[in-house]
């Protein structure tokens, strides 16, 4: 039992996305724009004829499976372990006000650098070997040969995205943020994962903010 492909879809836009304001584990639902975002999305999705369906049980990245589980009839299965990166006391705010009152860590944290976030928060180290060892489990139960759809969060997959690939957290800068409502995609090689395409949307899915 396992996955031929592993889809990694961040959910659509949400009002502190285009507010520019680190979300974190706080359950802010999609916008307008990033309903749209999704169903969009889901439509190019279905093509592949996912066998699977997961998802992080933070509303906005549900309602993103949602979507997909529309068009296809998959049930989308929730997992806690796939929720964005916990930001402590940065969670809420706008990114201009973690800057002034967090100058250095915020620096850091920009960089790439693997540090606790929001003085009792995640470390980007966390986050990607929850998210990753989350991704794995599910990958291994899918019947040989199927499609696994993953709906999460930004800062959660891009950990995830590295740590299957075994490269430092510490690289985060060598790929892109996630684009609302985009997704990549990993193929099983011997020993471990590929990445066969990163950041694939829908036209009209911005970029948003990390968190």
């Amino acid at each position: 039992m396992s996955a031929a492909r592993v889809v990694l879809w961040r959910h659509g836009r949400t009002r502190a996305n285009a507010e520019q304001r680190f979300q974190g584990q706080l359950d802010v639902p999609l916008d307008e724009v990033g309903r749209a975002q999704v169903a969009a999305a889901a439509a190019e999705l279905a093509a592949l004829e996912p066998a699977a369906l997961v998802t992080s049980d933070l509303s906005r990245a549900a309602d993103t499976a949602a979507a997909l589980s529309a068009v296809t009839g998959l049930p989308a299965v929730p997992d806690p372990a796939l929720r964005e990166v916990h930001a402590g006391a940065w969670q809420g705010l706008l990114h201009t006000e973690i800057t002034a009152r967090w100058p250095q860590t915020y620096a850091a944290w920009r960089r790439g650098d693997d540090v606790r976030i929001g003085d009792t928060g995640e470390t980007r180290g966390e986050v990607a070997r929850r998210a990753a060892g989350a991704v794995e489990r599910h990958a291994a139960a899918v019947p040989d040969g199927g499609t696994l759809v993953v709906a999460a969060h930004g800062a959660a997959l891009k950990g995830a995205v590295l740590q299957l690939l075994g490269l430092a957290v510490t690289g985060w800068s060598v790929l892109a943020g996630f684009r609302n409502a985009h997704w990549a995609v990993l193929v099983p090689v011997s020993g471990g994962w590929s990445l066969a395409e990163y950041n694939v949307g829908p036209p009209g899915g911005g970029v948003g903010a990390e968190g």
